[in-house]
């Protein structure tokens, strides 16, 4: 059959906000194709509802593969499963999140159909007259962009960084087919028993998930001067981020960095201080909704996508910001107590 398939995502029956955001690649993707946009998700239950939601979101038809063994990740479960389906329906081009568990499933399956596999894509396209699957990603520690095609072997498979594009609005409108299909037993791994899952949160901020990130970059000078982020995060309620340049001068760690070897964002606001806006960098925040830069250089690069640049001096700008922020905090607080 003529498809593209994303891998949707799934936790305790919901769907997570990865699912939809592989579907408008997706469908992009297929509507150049001319073929048909498949959704494909693996669970133990799921409601209609939120199979309904893929439609909505701009699938074309959902497969629904169930059984109890579903319930938590088997990376073995999960391949055998979807080998056995795009062996029946043989799609042309499958994507996958670059999350943990995409980057885990996506090589057994394509090792396993003799499929090539590129990971960690930020841009997707369709190549004009061979249908190809051109697939950008960094290269060469994300100092260059390298476009990859697999021309000789079907399907065509990559995985694709969260948050490197935004959701399609839902259309209620949208019509599509459902299809639950029953997992065969045999498919499930009887080596790998799931015992429990334990997160260590001390001292972890989901920068993919924050609604408002704080970042610094070279122009804080020095470690000690990093304070200044975290204070102006903390007044916003926001999480830490910081350039390639802050992390390699050890000022923060890594997973504080945004960009294309770091972490791609999309929060509702981004603050970044002392940032240049080299292309790694910017390519990590470009589906941000709003960007604040604040530089002294008025030729900064990030100034250029910034929606407000500051040029002036980080250090007399970010702790008056502070204050005022968190003056402002503390008056609607004290107004919503009378």
């Amino acid at each position: 059959m003529n498809e593209v398939w994303t891998i949707a995502e799934q936790s305790g029956g919901a769907l997570k906000a990865v699912s939809f955001e592989l579907l408008a690649r997706g469908r992009q993707l297929a509507d150049k194709l001319g073929v048909k946009l498949a959704s494909v998700v693996l669970a133990d239950s799921i409601s209609d509802e939120a199979l309904r939601e893929l439609i909505e979101r701009g699938a074309d038809e959902v497969l629904c593969v169930e059984h109890p063994a579903l319930a938590g990740f088997v990376c073995e479960t999960f391949a055998k499963a979807l080998v056995a389906l795009a062996r029946e329906r043989t799609p042309q081009v499958v994507l996958a999140a670059a999350t943990s568990s995409g980057r885990t499933l996506m090589p057994h399956i394509a090792v396993t159909l003799h499929a090539g596999l590129t990971a960690d894509c930020t841009e997707l396209d369709i190549e004009e007259g061979t249908g190809l699957l051109l697939q950008t990603r960094p290269a060469i520690g994300g100092n260059i962009m390298a476009t990859i095609k697999t021309p000789d072997h079907k399907p065509q498979m990559s995985t694709v960084r969260p948050k490197a594009s935004r959701p399609l609005d839902r259309d209620a409108c949208r019509t599509g087919s459902i299809e639950r299909i029953a997992l065969d037993p045999a498919f499930v791994e009887r080596r790998v028993e799931v015992l429990g899952l334990e997160r260590d949160v001390e001292g972890f901020e989901n920068l993919e998930e924050a609604q408002v990130v704080v970042a610094g970059g070279r122009g804080l000078k020095k470690a000690e001067n990093f304070k200044l982020v975290r204070e102006l995060a903390d007044a916003l309620g926001g999480a830490v981020g910081a350039s390639r340049e802050a992390v390699d001068r050890g000022w923060t760690s890594y997973p504080h960095q945004v960009g294309l070897s770091g972490k791609t964002i999309s929060p509702r606001l981004y603050v970044c201080a002392g940032v240049s806006g080299a292309i790694q960098h910017l390519a990590g925040i470009k589906t941000a909704e709003t960007i604040v830069s604040i530089n002294s250089d008025p030729e900064a690069g990030i100034h250029k996508l910034a929606d407000f640049a500051v040029v002036g001096d980080l250090f007399e700008i970010l702790p008056r910001l502070t204050k005022r922020i968190a003056e402002r905090r503390a008056g609607v607080a004290e107004g919503a107590c009378k």
